[in-house]
């Protein structure tokens, strides 16, 4: 390309022109010629901010929505779930007891507050968690029985009610026997110790406890006759407990002998009004059927016995519960399919019927855990062939509660008592410590 020619006016021009006009002329000059290269459009997104060398955490923190906006909270629940979470692991050791074998394992709570500190996960005991966790769920109640679950509670609380129920809770019972006549073949003291342990069909919430220095009366003893003699020549003949009569007057035998009796005779009680009139139901026993003695022609029984109020760890005829235990809610888990012929033999070998078989069709079988509840924990399926392909477990804070009555209450009074005796316990440790 041929080079333009040069005009020698205007070069002369150029060079008397002052040095400082000639520079800013070039630069417009070169503006003019080349232009600079327009902007590029601003970057967004997480694609800028990693050109502008910020890191992915930084990205995440300048997204996060506002603190206090409805986001902010459903993110904040979502991470703190996910931070108070344990280990798969430690969540097995920390709510079940598995049982080998040979033994359990992981039979020791973890009591500490700070167990899981390091985690995030808070193991403390606090009123607001045991409010939301406790529950009460009814199986089965009867007259003389229940059974009901307690969830969300320690072993050490549902232990408490266990020994409250036994020998806390006061019931009647017969304590005094004042021997008329026994020509039985049961001694005085066997006759007597048979008489105590009769459960009687009173509510001792109507009656108060006596002292070695209180006269009997209306409010703190019942009284009770017996009198059954055999004829000579008669077949022999079973004294039942049926045959205890209630004296709602109170005693009827005199402390004095006849030669010092006077116009009145003292009583062993001082009753000033029947107990008629303290109580809707008659005071009688609870079972008419409970043999006393066996008498044998000429034999007779003459007697009269006082009942007072009482507890069960002064004498275990004071105790309202024939028996009161509780059970962890046990757990068979399947690590592995049972099938086929271990499936049959699995079935057969529980003594409680707690698998069943289920058929996946084409002749496939497989054993499934129907009825859980049921495991006595006899480890039976946990040995042989089908040891490694089962757990057994049980739930620590998953109690199985079981309430027999003797008959002095319902079974579900019995454990309203114990829960109210449980609480006067607690505000008195709280009053002391205060």
């Amino acid at each position: 390309m041929a080079a333009a020619p040069s005009n020698p006016t205007h070069d002369a021009t150029l060079r008397t022109l002052p040095p400082l006009v000639l520079s800013t002329r070039r630069v417009l000059i070169r503006r003019r010629c080349c232009p600079e290269p327009a902007a590029p459009p601003p970057l967004s997104g997480e694609y800028s901010s990693r050109l502008l060398g910020e890191s992915k955490e930084a990205t995440k923190l300048r997204k996060m929505p506002k603190k206090g906006s409805k986001k902010t909270k459903e993110v904040e629940e979502v991470a703190e779930q996910q931070e108070n979470k344990l280990p798969d692991y430690l969540e097995l050791q920390r709510t079940r007891v598995v049982c080998k074998a040979d033994a359990p394992i992981h039979t020791q709570g973890f009591q500490y507050s700070g167990a899981f500190a390091a985690m995030g996960v808070d193991n403390s005991v606090s009123v607001e968690k045991f409010c939301k966790n406790f529950k009460i769920e009814i199986n089965r109640l009867t007259e003389d029985d229940m059974e009901f679950d307690m969830i969300g509670i320690d072993a050490s609380i549902a232990n408490a009610f266990r020994r409250i129920l036994i020998a806390e809770v006061p019931t009647m019972a017969i304590e005094k026997v004042f021997m008329v006549d026994n020509t039985s073949v049961i001694a005085d003291e066997v006759l007597s110790h048979r008489l105590g342990l009769i459960p009687l069909n009173a509510d001792p919430r109507l009656f108060d406890y006596i002292s070695e220095n209180d006269v009997p009366n209306e409010r703190n003893t019942i009284v009770y006759k017996l009198h059954v003699s055999c004829g000579k020549g008669s077949q022999r003949i079973t004294v039942k407990s049926g045959e205890l009569e209630w004296l709602p007057e109170g005693s009827q035998l005199s402390t004095t002998s006849p030669a010092q009796a006077g116009d009145t005779q003292k009583t062993f009680t001082s009753f000033s009004q029947s107990q008629k009139e303290i109580s809707d139901k008659p005071l009688g026993v609870k079972f008419n059927d409970i043999t006393i003695a066996r008498l044998g022609p000429g034999q007779a029984i003459e007697l009269e016995a006082h009942a007072v109020k009482g507890v069960g760890k002064v004498h275990a005829k004071w105790s309202p519960v024939a028996t009161a235990w509780y059970r962890m809610l046990p757990e068979v888990v399947f690590l592995k399919d049972v099938e086929d012929d271990d499936a049959d033999e699995l079935k057969k070998k529980c003594p409680v019927n707690v698998f069943d078989i289920e058929e996946l069709g084409n002749g496939v079988k497989r054993a499934v855990a129907a009825r859980p509840r049921a495991c006595t924990l006899c480890r039976e399926c946990v040995m042989g062939p089908t040891g490694e392909k089962i757990e057994l477990r049980r739930v620590r804070d998953h109690f199985i509660f079981t309430i027999e009555s003797t008959g002095a209450m319902p079974p579900e009074v019995l454990f309203t008592e114990a829960v109210k005796i449980l609480e006067e316990k607690c505000e008195r440790v709280i009053s002391e410590l205060s």
